[in-house]
């Protein structure tokens, strides 16, 4: 996206973003003076104990002090965000989630860092990187965290039935399907409309680009061809009866995954800690495997959920935009903060250097019986797709919880409930001004 598309979008935002955009350009610090003694930055961030990452750098660097202020993560973040930046007192930094980054630039709350954190490019995976730039020259975060997916499954279940781990999605239904027919109790995993987050990391890697941009025009292709076939397939799914159709994080579910009613799950890196409070009786029985591909022999994957540091142009205004560059950079590629990162924050970070090595060189430990948990999950994390968000996610995400959400629950057309979450995002789009091409 441009920075004149973003600068354009001056109407209103959507649903609990309800915000309009400011006027300041956000590109550069230059004809800012800074203070005198010691530059003061606040970050604002949801995760736990990032104040003791940020003290590791404040005390290499005594004139750039940084301090982190613990913050409500998803849309309140946002909101509270864009509210701070229309009143003048927004945060010097902040933590936003990839989906988030459109809504914070086209209100003029994120500036581009290109001139100050660009070379940080090399540190992360392509697809990764693509979404702190939203198509275009400009950066406007840092990579933190990621998400990649990938397939988890019960081990001693799998052995039991005969079963081979799917490396296509044919070979998944496939699977599906004759576990049921050899244990009509069991499903191989649930289709669940309560987080969208998931569904879209499949469509991202089937090759969705849900939002895209030409010239000061948004075009939404959230029925596009690959994540029809995405909807097709779960409906295909849910329909025979060939894998469950309850929502995730219900007491029900975790009960089947304890149980082994349920004996896989296509989840994100950090599957591990919802499996040890979720199922906690089948510890040392689970393991993952790459998601199965469209196409044999790939090695694709979409990311469910993620965050990014990005500067605001907050500090642009004060002079601080390059202590603040310099600290988001740091923070997300230096090894020693990237050390505090995964000890402390206990994240999975974005920076490709810290996904091998000695940092994660021990697996989980629930998944002690797959000493290589965490190489195997560098290899998947390589070929993240690039996901393509846009100005109003909040309100694709609840059309899909409204439209899918009913859809599952009466094993329907999946294709009707994502011609309705096509047409909520549009309207919604041009209601609030913005051009729809």
């Amino acid at each position: 996206m441009h920075r004149r598309l973003a600068l354009a979008a001056a109407a209103a935002l959507c649903g609990t973003l309800v915000l309009s955009a400011c006027s300041s350009d956000g590109g550069s610090g230059d004809s800012a003076k800074a203070a005198s003694g010691p530059v003061k930055l606040t970050f604002w961030s949801w995760a736990p104990n990032m104040d003791k990452v940020a003290e590791v750098w404040n005390k290499a660097h005594p004139d750039v002090q940084v301090s982190v202020l613990k913050q409500a993560g998803g849309d309140d973040l946002v909101t509270k965000t864009i509210t701070a930046a229309k009143a003048g007192n927004a945060p010097d930094l902040i933590q936003a989630e990839y989906q988030a980054l459109p809504t914070l630039v086209s209100n003029d709350v994120l500036a581009d860092i290109a001139k100050q954190a660009g070379e940080a490019k090399s540190q992360f995976a392509d697809g990764v990187w693509k979404q702190v730039t939203l198509g275009s020259d400009a950066v406007y975060a840092i990579p933190e965290d990621t998400a990649p997916l990938a397939f988890y499954y019960r081990q001693d279940l799998f052995q039991q039935y005969g079963l081979k781990v799917p490396t296509t999605w044919d070979e998944f239904a496939a699977t599906a399907r004759a576990l049921k027919q050899q244990a009509p109790d069991k499903s191989l995993t649930t289709f669940s409309a309560n987080d969208p987050g998931l569904f879209a990391g499949l469509a991202q890697q089937a090759g969705a680009a849900w939002w895209t941009t030409s010239g000061e025009s948004w075009k939404v292709a959230i029925d596009d061809p690959a994540t029809k076939k995405v909807a097709d397939f779960w409906s295909g799914l849910v329909k025979d009866g060939a894998v469950d159709n309850q929502p995730m994080y219900t007491p029900a579910w975790s009960k089947a995954l304890n149980d082994g009613t349920q004996v896989g799950w296509v989840s994100a890196v950090w599957a591990p800690g919802v499996l040890t409070s979720s199922a906690p009786d089948t510890k040392g029985k689970w393991a993952m495997a790459p998601l199965p591909q469209w196409e044999s022999g790939a090695s694709v994957t979409g990311s469910w959920g993620g965050s990014a540091t990005g500067v605001t142009t907050g500090a642009v205004k004060s002079g601080h935009a390059e202590a603040a560059a310099k600290f988001a950079t740091w923070l997300n590629t230096d090894p020693e903060a990237l050390a505090a990162l995964v000890q402390q924050v206990n994240i999975y970070p974005a920076a490709t250097s810290a996904q091998t090595g000695s940092l994660l060189s021990a697996a989980p430990e629930f998944f002690a019986n797959q000493p290589d948990f965490y190489a195997e999950a560098a290899e998947i994390a390589k070929g993240t797709a690039p996901a393509a968000w846009g100005p109003n996610v909040n309100v694709a995400y609840s059309a899909f919880k409204d439209a899918f959400g009913k859809a599952a629950q009466d094993k329907g057309d999946f294709g009707a409930a994502l011609s309705a979450m096509q047409q909520s995002t549009v309207e919604d789009l041009k209601k609030n001004g913005f051009q729809v091409g």
